[in-house]
């Protein structure tokens, strides 16, 4: 997944470059900054004295030493002063600058921690749109697989407003599945077996083969065979359609060169999002792959919210999808 959001200590994370949120002398500090240096070792005190500090809004890149990335990448975040001396657009330049130096020296991934949403003040929730809106814009230009890292739930805030709307859509729309399954009993009370229902082995087999072979040569379309029928109708492009979904390059290659390929249900939903299906275009796209929404799955839920919304940002129903416990779309 080109973007993705973890929890997890940014210092143990896998990747070509970390980003620390410094201060100007990039001596070390306290928080992630004093993490990223105790773990690296004192050659990144070392080199970091070389560098002549840093300015706000701007990054320098330094060797990675005992950390598992190759490099870090030292950026400087704006103190929050009530937003009114350029905090947004001083922010936006941390990711866009770190996200530059990263790409300069060839890496092919990098992980963030939400910058400036610290001992710097700046408002959670707001410190979390600039950082998804950057690195989603420089992610529709560029391969990169970006992390953000969030090693304390409590320091990840979506809106209020917006989580306040989902909650409220959850409580009235979620059926718990038990009491899914004792409705389905008690409207299933006056049928005798299930079985009755159900067709039979003797049917099937009962079937001429020749009829079986009409029915095997007329199948539907497949879910890659709509999913490309419905970008070409969209007119968009293949990449257009892959990168709004947070889908990776091989993936969608994979899809596009096998007609039976079967997506995970994320990967399924990412690519309705993406071309901006309704609710029902979606569930018709889902029961190629397989799959159905439903009130039983909160996951399902918050995607029908999103859907009648008409709200198809991924990057913010993942930002929703994280903030439940749940998992993210894309692959």
């Amino acid at each position: 997944m080109p973007f993705q959001i973890i929890r997890q200590d940014i210092t143990r994370v896998e990747c070509d470059a970390i980003v620390n949120a410094a201060n100007k002398t990039l001596l070390g500090g306290g928080g992630v900054d004093g993490a990223i240096h105790k773990a690296a070792g004192e050659m990144l005190l070392e080199e970091c004295r070389t560098l002549g500090g840093c300015d706000v809004g701007q990054a320098k890149i330094t060797g990675g030493y005992n950390l598992p990335a190759k490099y870090v990448i030292h950026t400087v975040g704006p103190v929050w002063r009530g937003g009114f001396f350029r905090e947004k657009e001083k922010l936006e330049s941390c990711y866009r600058e770190s996200l530059k130096l990263a790409k300069a020296n060839g890496c092919e991934s990098v992980a963030f921690p939400l910058i400036s949403a610290g001992s710097y003040g700046y408002p959670k929730d707001k410190a979390l749109k600039v950082a998804v809106d950057t690195i989603a814009d420089f992610l529709f230009e560029n391969d990169m697989t970006v992390y953000l890292v969030v090693f304390d739930k409590n320091v990840y805030e979506i809106s209020s407003r917006l989580f306040a709307e989902i909650k409220e859509y959850i409580d009235n729309n979620y059926v718990d599945e038990h009491a899914l399954l004792r409705r389905t009993r008690y409207l299933n009370a006056g049928i005798q077996s299930v079985d009755a229902c159900m067709p039979t082995m003797c049917d099937c087999a009962s079937m001429p083969m020749s009829e079986l072979d009409n029915e095997l040569k007329n199948l539907d379309e497949s879910f890659s065979q709509m999913l490309l029928r419905k970008i070409d109708e969209k007119g968009i492009t293949d990449a257009e359609c892959y990168k709004k979904a947070n889908i990776d390059r091989k993936l969608f290659s994979k899809i596009r060169n096998d007609i039976n390929y079967k997506p995970k249900k994320s990967t399924a939903i990412a690519f309705a999002v993406s071309l901006e299906l309704s609710l029902d275009e979606t569930e018709d796209l889902l029961r190629k792959a397989g799959y159905a929404l439903s009130h039983s799955n909160k996951f399902d839920v918050i995607i029908e919210y999103f859907i009648k919304k008409k709200n198809y940002n991924i990057y913010e129903i993942n930002e929703t999808l994280f903030a439940f416990d749940l998992s993210l779309l894309g692959n």
